[in-house]
């Protein structure tokens, strides 16, 4: 993770080693040597690594990003582990940011961190956004729903080009069926359950998208 970092042009502050650990190399970050028991005392993890690292947070504001490409935006999505999954699939399928809505797990959250594999140093993050403000900034909004309200499209039939924002929802309630988008979209699915997980259902969406910004 800590090489990730530093190949996405991180600045990394400092290094922590435990006895044994060695530091990673291509950053002039400055060096820590812990006592026995220390690093298990520090990190967030049960079995840590023998090396962590403080780096300089980056974020991004709608502003900064550019003109062309498209988004995920993730509202009110609270577990880590769903979150990570979902910079993972986005950062892999060419979305230019990814958007954190005010009530939405923190990006850096070191959960987050770990599950997005390193996806979270290569993708730009913008937090503490309403949807409001994505609408403002230019974006068409695309929400994604397990129901059958009026409108809804499949995703693989909706138009999904340009300048596109796409909105995964809650865990549990999923996106308020009052916000304004310009279209609901659902994944078809045959079994007992009433929607896929969040993650998941980012992850076929945003290959979708992907295609369709390829095709055009």
């Amino acid at each position: 993770m800590i090489a990730e970092a530093i190949s996405a042009g991180w600045r990394i502050e400092s290094q922590f080693l435990a006895p044994g650990g060695a530091r990673v190399f291509g950053t002039e970050s400055d060096i820590y040597q812990l006592a026995d028991g220390v690093m298990e005392r520090a990190a967030t993890t049960a079995t840590p690594q023998p090396v962590i690292a403080i780096a300089e947070r980056r974020v991004s504001t709608l502003t900064e990003l550019p003109e062309s490409g498209w988004i995920v935006v993730a509202d009110r999505v609270s577990d880590p582990g769903n979150m990570g999954t979902i910079l993972r699939s986005a950062e892999a399928a060419g979305a230019c940011a990814v958007v954190l809505t005010n009530e939405t797990v923190e990006a850096f959250n070191p959960k987050v961190v770990r599950s997005s594999a390193g996806a979270l140093f290569h993708v730009p993050v913008v937090e503490g956004i309403e949807l409001a403000d994505i609408a403002s900034a230019g974006f068409r909004l695309v929400g994604t729903s397990s129901h059958h309200q009026p409108g809804v499209v499949e995703y693989t039939k909706a138009d999904l080009s340009g300048r596109v924002a796409v909105v995964v929802g809650n865990e549990a309630h999923g996106m308020s069926l009052d916000i304004n988008v310009e279209q609901w979209v659902n994944i078809p699915h045959f079994g007992r359950g009433e929607s896929l997980n969040v993650a998941m259902a980012a992850t076929l969406i945003c290959f979708e998208v992907a295609q369709q910004q390829a095709a055009k």
